[in-house]
């Protein structure tokens, strides 16, 4: 069936850094803390486009949350998708692989758009996990709140587990990071590809085995790491959440746009 597929290009664009996070931040376990070197965060959306439209993968967050999490803006998400030649007013589907401010946020950026999320991740969002602190601090009030009126102006799409989107792209419900956390599957030139958002948010994370400390489920995340890479075609088909590395091992689509975008459907440099 894939032979008859007509593959997708797949963008990240970089659009905010943490410059300061430390690498105990980002394992379980933390790190030695005589050797505790810096472990930036970048931040990033998708965009995947091919034969049967244009999709954007997350939605970012704006200058405002920047600034109440004092994280950096390099290049706000709407310039950025600009700068691939698409206007955000234009996109038809946004997949949303959960609703942690940094994924979930710039609430009219696409004002036609309907939404993909996973009726777990709603339940979360909503529910009574978020009574616990420690559970909603990633999650923004107004964030999921326009969720919500999204989902009664008819422009939300839930999915249960695995739903195809269109030939050759589907999503995946994995957990582990939020209770319904999903991954978005891709049919490239490179075969089958997995964005995977934060079921693994650096390579080392999902490679050595190592999770993140803001889970939902320690369990899910570790299985979550192994049933990533039985979607994608090969190892290096599956694309961190949050890893400075993946522009550095996948080139721009032009010169100008260097530490901006990456085009991942393109053979990475190593």
């Amino acid at each position: 069936m894939a032979d008859t597929l007509q593959p997708y290009e797949v963008y990240a664009i970089r659009y905010a850094r943490h410059e300061e996070r430390r690498t105990s931040e980002n394992f379980i376990g933390g790190h030695d803390p005589h050797d505790d070197p810096p472990m930036p965060l970048d931040f990033f959306v998708w965009v995947v486009r091919g034969p049967n439209g244009t999709f954007v993968v997350d939605s970012g967050f704006d200058e405002a949350m920047a600034a109440r999490r004092q994280r950096k803006i390099l290049c706000p998400v709407g310039e950025g998708l600009r700068k691939l030649d698409i206007d955000p007013a234009s996109i038809d589907n946004v997949i949303i692989t959960h609703l942690h401010y940094d994924h979930a946020g710039n609430n009219d950026l696409f004002p036609r758009a309907r939404y993909h999320l996973q009726d777990k991740e709603m339940q979360y969002g909503t529910g009574r996990c978020m009574c616990h602190a420690s559970l909603r601090h990633a999650y923004a009030v107004e964030d999921v709140t326009s969720m919500v009126r999204k989902v009664f102006e008819g422009r939300v799409q839930f999915h249960d587990g695995v739903s195809q989107i269109a030939p050759g792209l589907s999503v995946h419900h994995v957990g582990g990071h939020t209770m319904g956390l999903q991954v978005v599957r891709i049919w490239t030139r490179r075969g089958w590809m997995v964005l995977a958002s934060d079921a693994s948010h650096y390579y080392a994370n999902m490679e050595q085995s190592r999770p993140f400390p803001i889970v939902f489920n320690v369990a899910d995340m570790l299985e979550g790491h192994r049933f990533v890479h039985r979607l994608a075609s090969e190892k290096n088909n599956v694309i961190p959440g949050h890893d400075p590395l993946v522009l550095e091992r996948y080139d721009a689509p032009r010169a100008e746009l260097k530490g901006i975008v990456a085009r991942l459907d393109a053979q990475p440099r190593f």
